[in-house]
């Protein structure tokens, strides 16, 4: 009894001890001969089953040489497959521009892997920022490549120093998620190597990334799957990756062509490489048994590299309910929210004069932490912005509230439709169900909806029953009163296409390509009736559809005006949710049915009003940003939003995000405006002939300013650049350029400010852009307070990438830096001669 009583605290410290996190270990002879080993011992068939993934998220398990199961969970904004975890925004972490805390972000998502045993998290996701209606711009870091560079680099080694395989997404080109499994995305090698690979070469040369993730797309005619260029030629060779190279979920065409193009491991399972597949083919000579070996062996690699042959991945020291991951999610969403406008200091509210809050908006209640799709990450409680308000008011400040307008649910519930034209039309809509997937033939089955209100919410799918194909809804819409209606229709993404005509005449057109999850079209409406015809067809999964027509001046609650009225101000949040803005399609330019007629009613009743948003990236605020005195984005906040957003607007803690995105006043001034989507849409081409000039790097080139610039961002107190120093002034660029500056806090509270040091190149052989992000620091200062930043640039800061060399190439000459608060705020500048 004694001896057992000593011997079970010992096992525990020993399990404990033995369950710790491992960071990987660096490659080696020993390492490579325990892997080469494990290899030897597997037979060819069980080779074959091991690249091909198992029970939807896991890597296959050999019993009989002790290889066990290698879990995954989605990310990248927290772990997401095994009940509720921290979480915390994706583009919000781009917004902080600190890396530091985005590495204290990995830390987080690598405890919580480890405390539900997970190996590897799906995460980050970096792709490019390219125009604001791609559907998971929520999830990645934003439109440039230095600033996600740095983001992504931290993240992976945050969550890799747990003993978690972090893995970049998508690789590449999938820079839009309408039809992104068919989608062609024809980019230049130069725009290749400068804006849409350096984030994966940083993860891959810096970050030491355990694997990388293809993406659904084509790029330059292959898919990424079975890109031979892309996965074996940059990545491993030029790169020197040794990891895993996965594909994401049902993303693989061709079961050769992805072995013989880099693929190691499809998921979510072997649909394609598979034995029926690859044993005939290797029989044949068109793939060979070293090729497999190549694949398993990148697999174990990383298995034995992390050690997770040694010890158990889960670890029960790790609270599941991560109370630290409270404390760091809070301070990025505070650290990434932007105040973008702030005219007459409205901000921060003055609670001895502002005793009346409205909280009014469709995303004030309830919380938004994140978009939709495969980053829905489930928190254990989400802290929704009017709750965060309310809890942080006191006493003294009474809050009130009003969802502002009706649900998008709700909307078409009220919309009433006939099914004829006549007083014999009876209530709803005539359904005709189609077994073909075009509508053609006779119909399978004919009903009557009442309305067309097919639940949504990704990933559960309700509505048309699955043995249907195509539907088609006709019937008649009686206008009462008549004005300008919005009619909308919200879709199943990439699961199906429809398209609503109105009058006989296409109003909404989602048919060939799926431009949006809700979209609308705002008509002039006469009293009378108006014929409907809304059509939908499969594509992949379950169909789920919503079509609502809303009388622009009756939408607002009736309850807005007096509230909004009453109040000393107003906050105002607007903007998308996970139903609105997720994976698997994009969203509208546009605000969502509704919304801009409520900011107009809100400004109608109350000049002191503070619009939030909640968005990936930027939003048309054309027809209200002008008249409204502040406005704030605030991203998906993630789990602590609403506290954070609190803590921001009543000045407990000054903004310091910035932009990671430009924000045009209209799409037409972005870059892609021309060239987003496949023109014609059955081309599935997209080409990217803006080559480099994306984002802050076109509108520097464009005579069109954006609303707001990169790199943008208010604050409560102000700063002051000087003493810029530039060493040395002129050389080779062998050793790097060292940036000096300081930087004051010139105002009367504290604050933090990010300091972004700028490249511009004018006298390249090539065009290139004005000036390039290439360097920054965030800075916390007190009132009066200076700090001196120092900052160095090795050559690739100079560099272009040259085609016909294959190779960075800095040419000689004098180069600008350019160092300041924004993109279109420089105030120091110097510059450096390069002599070869």
């Amino acid at each position: 009894m004694f001896n057992r009583r000593i011997l079970i605290p010992l096992t525990f410290i020993f399990l404990v001890q033995f369950a710790s996190a491992q960071a990987p270990l660096p490659s080696s002879p020993e390492i490579e001969k325990k892997v080469d080993s494990i290899l030897s011992k597997m037979t060819l068939e069980e080779k074959i089953d091991y690249i091909g993934g198992f029970n939807d998220f896991d890597v296959r398990p050999v019993p009989r040489l002790n290889l066990p199961a290698i879990k995954m969970s989605d990310g990248p904004v927290g772990v997401r497959n095994y009940g509720p975890a921290s979480t915390v925004g994706g583009i919000g972490l781009a917004a902080t521009w600190d890396f530091e805390l985005v590495r204290k972000v990995g830390n987080v998502f690598g405890d919580d892997a480890r405390a539900r045993g997970v190996h590897i998290l799906l995460g980050p996701g970096v792709n490019i920022y390219r125009a604001p209606m791609a559907g998971r711009n929520f999830e990645y870091l934003g439109e440039d490549p230095f600033l996600a560079s740095r983001t992504a680099v931290a993240y992976i080694e945050g969550l890799q120093s747990k003993g978690v395989c972090a893995t970049i997404k998508h690789f590449m080109g999938n820079n839009e998620e309408y039809d992104r499994h068919n989608v062609d995305s024809l980019i230049d090698e130069r725009t290749m190597r400068e804006i849409y690979l350096p984030t994966f070469e940083a993860a891959v040369k810096q970050g030491h990334v355990c694997a990388i993730m293809d993406s659904y797309n084509l790029t330059n005619g292959q898919h990424m799957s079975q890109n031979g260029y892309l996965n074996n030629d940059v990545a491993r060779k030029d790169w020197g990756f040794d990891g895993i190279m996965m594909s994401d979920w049902d993303s693989t065409y061709d079961g050769v062509a992805a072995v013989n193009g880099g693929l190691d491991l499809e998921m979510p399972a072997g649909a394609h490489m598979n034995r029926a597949t690859l044993l005939p083919a290797i029989k044949a000579g068109k793939v060979t048994e070293a090729t497999i070996d190549d694949h398993v062996r990148h697999i174990l690699r990383k298995i034995v590299q992390f050690g997770w042959l040694d010890h158990e991945q889960t670890d029960y020291s790790i609270p599941v309910y991560n109370i630290p991951g409270r404390t760091v999610a809070l301070e990025v969403a505070r650290s990434s929210m932007v105040l973008l406008k702030n005219d007459g200091n409205l901000l921060p509210l003055d609670t001895a004069k502002v005793k009346t809050l409205a909280v009014i908006g469709p995303d004030a209640y309830p919380g938004q932490p994140v978009g939709g799709g495969s980053a829905g990450v489930r928190p254990f409680h989400v802290v929704s912005f009017l709750e965060g308000i309310a809890n942080s008011a006191g006493e003294n400040v009474r809050v009130t509230y009003s969802p502002g307008i009706p649900t998008l649910s709700d909307m078409a519930d009220a919309t009433d439709f006939v099914t004829d034209n006549s007083a014999a039309g009876k209530p709803g809509l005539r359904a005709e169900r189609f077994l073909s997937d075009d509508l053609s033939g006779k119909p399978a089955e004919v009903v009557t909806d009442t309305h067309v209100n097919f639940g949504y919410e990704w990933p559960s799918f309700f509505g048309v029953p699955s043995k249907f194909r195509s539907v088609r809804w006709t019937g008649y819409f009686v206008v009462k009163e008549s004005g300008k209606y919005d009619a909308f229709v919200q879709g199943p993404g990439e699961d199906g296409a429809y398209r609503l005509f109105v009058d006989d005449k296409l109003a909404v057109d989602n048919w060939k390509r799926v431009t949006a999850l809700v979209n609308y079209a705002t008509l002039d409406l006469s009293t009378g009736s108006h014929s409907i015809r809304l059509e939908l067809r499969r594509t992949y999964g379950d169909p789920n559809v919503r079509l609502g027509i809303i009388r622009e001046a009756s939408v607002v609650n009736p309850d807005v005006a007096a509230i909004a009225s009453k109040a000393d101000a107003v906050v105002l949040a607007v903007g998308f949710d996970s139903s609105s803005e997720s994976e698997g399609s994009d969203r509208t330019f546009r605000l969502p049915p509704g919304q801009d007629a409520i900011i107009q009613a809100v400004l109608a009743a109350n000049k002191n009003v503070i619009v939030v948003i909640t968005s990936g990236g930027a939003v048309d605020m054309d027809s209200w940003v002008d008249r409204v005195p502040a406005v704030l984005q605030a991203w998906y906040p993630g789990q602590e939003g609403g506290t954070a957003l609190a803590q921001l607007l009543f000045g407990e803690f000054s903004p310091s995000g910035k932009l990671p995105v430009g924000f045009e006043r209209r799409f037409e001034d972005n870059a892609v405006y021309k060239s987003y989507y496949a023109d014609p849409p059955e081309s599935k081409k997209v080409k990217y002939t803006e080559g480099v000039f994306v984002g802050y790097r076109h509108f520097e080139k464009s005579s069109t300013k954006p609303l707001f610039p990169f790199g943008y961002g208010l604050s409560y107190t102000t700063f002051n650049y000087s003493h810029l120093s530039v060493t040395p002034q002129s050389g080779n660029m062998s050793e790097p350029v060292t940036i000096l500056f300081d930087v004051t806090n010139s105002g009367q509270r504290e604050g933090a400010e990010v300091a972004e040091v700028y490249v511009g190149d004018m006298h390249s052989s090539v065009p290139r852009p004005a000036k390039e992000l290439k360097g920054f620091a965030k800075l916390n200062l007190k009132p009066g307070e200076t700090k001196r930043v120092m900052l160095k640039l090795d050559r690739r800061a100079f560099s272009y990438y040259d085609v016909q060399s294959k190779d960075w190439k800095a040419e000689p000459g004098e180069f600008t830096i350019m160092v300041g608060g924004s993109s279109d705020n420089t105030p120091l500048k110097g510059t450096f001669a390069a002599t070869q």
